[in-house]
C-alpha cells in the first residue's frame, strides 16, 4: 500500500486515525505497532515474519547491550551480532542473487542458481533504522527500550516504514513515550501531507508519463533534445515522487504526534554536488555520515584517507540503492565528483557566479540520473552518449512537439522545485489570507484524489528500495 492510493486515503488512514485517537494514551504505541504491521502486510503478508524477527532481534540485543554496558567486550559482541544479523537479512534478500549471478558469470562451471525471491518492501530503510538503535544504545546516545510495543512502533511506524525518511532511534526516543498530540500539530500535518500528495499525484505522475516515453526508446535513436528532455523529465519525476512521499511521511507523523526531520531542501538549487547531497535524501546522507564516514575517520586523518572514506561511503550508497552494476557506477560517479570538489573545485565554484555552479551541478546530476534510471549498462552508456550528441541529430519532430506540449508543466515543476511556492503560501497566511491558503490546500487534496481515482499511471520509484 502506498500513500498516494485510494485504499490508503479513504480506508486505511481514516480508520487508523480513528482507532489511534480513541485508544487510551498508554496503549497508543501498541495501536501504532498493529497499524504498521497491517500496513506492511497489506502488500507483503509473507514478509511480516521477517519484520517481526527484525524487531525481536534488535529489541533483545538492545537489552543485552544495556545490561552489559559495564563490560565493553560483551556489549561490543552484542552490537556486532545485531549488525551482522541485520546486514545478513539485507544481503540475503537484496544482494544474494546479484552476487550469485556474478559468480556464475566468472565461474561458469559452478552449480549456482539464483533464488529469485522478491525484495521485501522497504527493507533497506527499516534495516538501517533498527541498526541505528543498537549502535546508539552501545554508544550511550540512547537508552535501551524495555517496552517491546514502543520499540515495535518505532520499527513499523507506517508513515516512514517503506520509503523513509530514515529515522534514527535517538531522534524519536523521547517521542515514543512522551509525545503529546495537539490540534495545531495535527493541522500542520494535514497541510504537509496534502502538499506531498499533490507533488506526487499532480506533478511527479504527469511528468513521469513523459519519461516513460523516452525510457522505452532505443538510446541510439534519440536526438540531443530528446535525450535531455527525457532525463529532465526523470529528474523532476524522481524529485517530486520521493520528496512528495517524504512530505507525506512528515505530515502523517505530525498527525500522530511525531516530528521527523525534513528529507529534501530544494536540492536542484545547489551550486555544487557537495551542496546537492546536503539537500537530497538528507536522512540517508546523515546515516552514512554518522555510522560509516565518521567511524572510518571522516576528514580527520589526512586528505588521502578522507578521499578513501568518501569512496567507501559512496560505493555503499550506490549499493544501498540496488543490487545492480549501474547503481555501483552511480555511486562511483559521485565519489569522483565529491573528491574532485574537496580537492580542487569547491573554492573555484565559491568564487564563480551562482549560475556557473548551478549549471555545472545540474549537468552532473542529470548525467547521474542517466546512470541511475537505466539498469542495463549498455543502455545507460548509450543514453549518456545520446546526451553528448552521439544520437540522431540535434532535434526531432516528436521531441519538439513534446517540448511544446509539456512546457507549461516544466515551468510549474521548475517553480515548485524551489522555495517560492512555499513562501507564497506562508505569505498569504501571514497577511491573514489563511482562508485562501486553506482553499489552495483543499483544492490540492480534491484534485489529487480525483487524479488517483481515475489514474492508471501511479508508480513510486523508491518503492523497490
Amino acid at each position: 500500500m502506498v500513500f498516494s492510493s485510494v485504499p490508503f486515503l479513504f480506508y486505511f488512514l481514516p480508520l487508523c486515525l480513528g482507532i489511534y485517537y480513541f485508544t487510551p494514551r498508554r496503549w497508543r504505541n501498541l495501536a501504532l505497532l498493529l497499524a504498521g504491521l497491517a500496513f506492511y502486510g497489506w502488500g507483503e503478508p509473507v514478509y511480516l515474519a521477517v519484520m517481526i524477527f527484525s524487531i525481536l532481534v534488535d529489541y533483545t540485543h538492545g537489552l543485552l547491550i544495556g545490561r552489559w554496558k559495564e563490560n565493553r567486550r560483551q556489549a561490543r559482541l552484542a552490537v556486532a551480532s545485531s549488525v551482522l544479523i541485520n546486514l545478513g537479512l539485507l544481503f540475503f534478500f537484496k544482494y544474494y542473487d546479484f552476487a550469485l549471478s556474478n559468480l556464475a558469470a566468472l565461474f561458469p562451471g559452478l552449480p549456482l542458481r539464483p533464488l529469485g525471491l522478491s525484495l521485501p518492501i522497504g527493507i533497506s530503510f527499516y534495516t538501517f533504522q533498527t541498526m541505528s538503535y543498537t549502535i546508539d544504545v552501545y554508544r550511550g546516545d540512547a537508552r535501551p527500550q524495555k517496552d517491546v510495543a514502543a520499540f515495535g512502533a518505532f520499527v513499523t511506524l507506517f508513515p516512514q516504514l517503506i520509503a523513509g525518511p530514515i529515522v534514527k532511534y535517538k531522534d524519536v526516543d523521547g517521542q515514543l513515550t512522551g509525545r503529546r498530540e495537539n490540534l495545531s500539530q495535527f493541522a500542520a500535518g494535514i497541510q504537509t501531507f496534502v502538499c506531498g500528495l499533490a507533488k506526487k499525484a499532480l506533478l511527479a505522475n504527469n511528468i513521469g508519463a513523459l519519461w516513460e516515453v523516452y525510457s522505452q526508446a532505443d538510446p541510439a535513436s534519440l536526438s540531443l533534445l530528446g535525450a535531455w528532455l527525457g532525463i529532465l523529465a526523470f529528474a523532476f519525476q524522481i524529485y517530486f515522487d520521493f520528496s512528495g512521499y517524504s512530505d507525506m511521511a512528515v505530515g502523517l507523523g505530525r498527525m500522530l504526534g511525531f516530528e521527523f526531520k525534513i528529507n529534501f531542501n530544494y536540492p536542484y538549487l545547489s551550486r555544487s554536488v557537495t551542496e546537492f547531497w546536503r539537500r537530497w535524501h538528507i536522512s540517508l546522507g546523515s546515516w552514512f555520515r554518522e555510522y560509516v564516514y565518521i567511524p572510518l575517520g571522516g576528514n580527520r586523518r589526512g586528505k588521502w584517507k578522507t578521499y578513501r572514506n568518501i569512496f567507501a561511503v559512496w560505493l555503499l550508497t550506490g549499493l544501498w540503492h540496488g543490487a545492480s552494476w549501474n547503481f555501483l557506477l552511480w555511486g562511483l560517479f559521485f565519489a569522483l565528483l565529491l573528491t574532485a570538489e574537496k580537492a580542487l573545485l569547491l573554492p573555484l565554484l565559491q568564487k564563480a557566479p551562482g549560475w556557473v555552479g548551478r549549471l555545472y551541478t545540474g549537468a552532473a546530476v542529470l548525467f547521474s540520473w542517466a546512470l541511475f534510471a537505466n539498469e542495463e549498462l549498455d543502455r545507460a552508456w548509450g543514453y549518456c552518449k545520446a546526451m553528448l550528441g552521439a544520437g540522431q541529430g540535434l532535434t526531432d519532430p516528436a521531441s519538439l512537439y513534446r517540448l511544446v506540449s509539456y512546457l507549461p508543466l516544466l515551468l510549474v515543476l521548475a517553480f515548485a522545485s524551489g522555495p517560492w511556492a512555499k513562501d507564497l503560501f506562508y505569505r498569504l497566511s501571514a497577511k491573514g489570507q489563511w482562508r485562501l491558503a486553506m482553499a489552495g490546500c483543499g483544492l490540492g487534496l480534491v484534485l489529487s484524489a480525483a487524479y488517483l481515482v481515475d489514474a492508471s499511471y501511479n508508480p513510486f520509484l523508491y518503492f523497490r528500495f
